[in-house]
């Protein structure tokens, strides 16, 4: 099992800029990638003409003040705030301070066995960003706890790069199995790699776009990789669980079909210095009271701010 003494790297403590000075697993020389800093908002004015006409007065148009809301994952430490969203859940102040009070214990699984717990602390940075990624691709559609036992078993045979590019197919798969997809991931890991080792050096991308775009990488992933590997938060991860608890208490203007979806919906009105927060929170919540199916709805304290609630 992943240590919990391990846990050196944990994205709720990220500073809540786009490109955060905070470090990662790895943010040291090797890890440091400079980006040109994004555009500061200008304030456009128009002016109605001058008149030079004697007779006429001079007619001036109203000042318009503009902002313009840099794109995802572009906004600056220097970026002006937008005024807050029109809509907002009902009461979902209260219901998210009643779920830090029930989490309050930090101990489901992924309080344990979480990304942030299953690098070696004592690899170079590097190495340690890599190990965060692969744990992020053995956690699709599998439980910490048996994602924990296959990094566990990879990482006692040195886990880098080149170790699993020297690894053959059948040994990669005992030694993951019984994640969910196994066998997929199998292939996705030794390509990855390949990537990685062709293009980045052995690193994994400091960028979500690039994360992406690796085979059997998704947004989710994508995010948490940001988030724990590089200290950078780029947006809200969102899981089964997050995408199942955000659709219960209607967070969202209307019910949503997909984790990407969730997401999207979520990001357009919560406070943005909550994205840290909200996957871990939602996810050990999920886990432990408001489970996929027959929730723990007596032992919750939203039951009576729960949409949702009197029709499980």
């Amino acid at each position: 099992m992943c240590s919990p003494q391990e846990s050196g790297m944990n994205a709720v403590g990220v500073r809540m800029v786009t490109r955060s000075r905070s470090r990662g697993p790895g943010a040291g020389q090797q890890g440091r990638r400079e980006k040109p800093a994004p555009l500061r908002r200008e304030e456009a004015a128009a002016e109605g003409r001058k008149s030079y006409s004697p007779v006429k007065r001079q007619r001036k148009a109203p000042r318009l003040n503009v902002a313009y809301e840099a794109s995802e994952g572009e906004k600056g430490e220097g970026a002006e705030h937008l005024q807050s969203p029109a809509w907002e859940p009902q009461d979902w102040r209260r219901q998210l301070e009643n779920i830090r009070t029930m989490r309050s214990g930090k101990d489901a699984p992924v309080d344990q066995l979480g990304a942030e717990h299953c690098y070696d602390l004592s690899a170079p940075p590097k190495v340690r960003r890599y190990q965060v990624l692969l744990s992020l691709m053995l956690s699709s559609q599998t439980k910490d706890q048996v994602t924990a036992g296959a990094m566990q078993r990879l990482r006692a045979r040195g886990l880098t790069v080149d170790s699993i590019l020297q690894t053959d197919d059948s040994t990669l798969g005992t030694l993951i199995y019984p994640v969910g997809f196994w066998r997929n991931k199998v292939k996705y890991i030794k390509q990855t790699s390949a990537i990685l080792q062709q293009r980045y050096d052995g690193d994994i991308p400091a960028s979500l776009a690039e994360l992406v775009a690796l085979p059997g990488v998704g947004p989710k992933m994508a995010h948490l990789a940001m988030a724990v590997a590089w200290g950078t938060v780029s947006g809200i991860a969102v899981d089964t669980h997050v995408h199942r608890i955000v659709n219960r208490l209607r967070w969202t203007k209307k019910a949503t079909k997909s984790p990407e979806e969730t997401r999207r919906a979520l990001e357009e009105w919560l406070p943005r210095e909550l994205w840290s927060e909200i996957n871990g929170l939602l996810v050990g919540f999920g886990q432990q009271t408001c489970l996929p199916l027959r929730p723990r709805c007596q032992a919750c304290l939203n039951r009576a701010l729960c949409p949702a609630a009197h029709g499980l």
